[in-house]
């Protein structure tokens, strides 16, 4: 297994697969329908424009196994020190441990990158997920009770949140 900087190119139909399968099987994607290849060039473009990261862990065969990446949490300046962070594991490969592994990831870019704030939006009934980030000193940071609605049922949102020490000088503007 080795980690890997997601590309457009080589990884957008393995994060897509992973994708539609959590939005039809799981409460990870608020989303009702699954996304198309075309949805995939917008995404990867959102990523690099502000410079987030796609990481990848790959078998040995080149097979994506899951997937990590952070972006935009708010729109206003204001909030250029924080993100929100996703992680998408394969269903095949889910409770190996992959997600702790993509999760440090994230946290070391964020660190390097000069990030303040790592938030993640997490279904209240992931325990699975749940349980990672407050193993990785992610506290609850409230629920949005009722946020949507999916699978003919109210579904609460949690936030989990943690605090870096970065950045080193941080500036208003």
């Amino acid at each position: 297994m080795k980690m890997i900087d997601c590309t457009e190119q080589h990884h957008a139909h393995a994060i897509l697969e992973i994708f539609n399968e959590a939005i039809v099987n799981s409460t990870a994607l608020y989303d009702y329908h699954e996304r198309s290849i075309a949805s995939m060039a917008p995404w990867f473009a959102a990523k690099r424009n502000g410079n987030f990261p796609v990481i990848g862990l790959e078998d040995d065969n080149g097979k994506l196994l899951g997937f990590a990446s952070y972006g935009t949490f708010r729109a206003w300046p204001a909030y250029k020190y924080s993100v929100e962070h996703s992680i998408y594991i394969h269903p095949q490969h889910r409770g190996q441990g992959l997600g702790k592994i993509l999760l440090d990831a994230v946290i070391a870019e964020a660190r390097q990158r000069q990030v303040h704030t790592l938030i993640g939006g997490i279904d209240a009934t992931n325990a699975a997920s749940i349980a990672l980030h407050t193993k990785a000193g992610f506290a609850e940071a409230g629920i949005i009770k009722q946020a949507a609605y999916k699978f003919d049922r109210w579904l609460d949102l949690a936030f989990y949140q943690l605090v870096l020490t970065t950045p080193d000088q941080p500036r208003a503007e």
